[in-house]
């Protein structure tokens, strides 16, 4: 696996790998993570789609995610511990 591009974002870290004819998408934040695979064949421009398909709509709903996942760890810790 090797590093393709690497976005700047204000909320979260944004790494595009390449391996085995797919682009993978990771997002980071603190301990949680989201990862998106992407065949390459699936796209026309190559790593250009998927800045392309990394729009601002995407991005908003990746961050909502991150603090619905970030809610439901908070409440399984919780439980674990309590």
């Amino acid at each position: 696996m090797r590093v393709v591009a690497e976005l700047p974002h204000p909320d979260f870290k944004i790494t595009i790998f390449s391996m085995n004819q797919k682009f993978i998408v990771k997002m980071e934040r603190g301990i949680l993570e989201q990862t998106y695979k992407i065949p390459e064949m699936d796209l026309t421009d190559g790593v250009n789609s998927v800045f392309e398909i990394l729009d601002e709509a995407f991005l908003k709903a990746v961050a909502v995610r991150f603090i619905e996942m970030g809610k439901d760890y908070k409440e399984a810790y919780y439980r674990y511990n309590y």
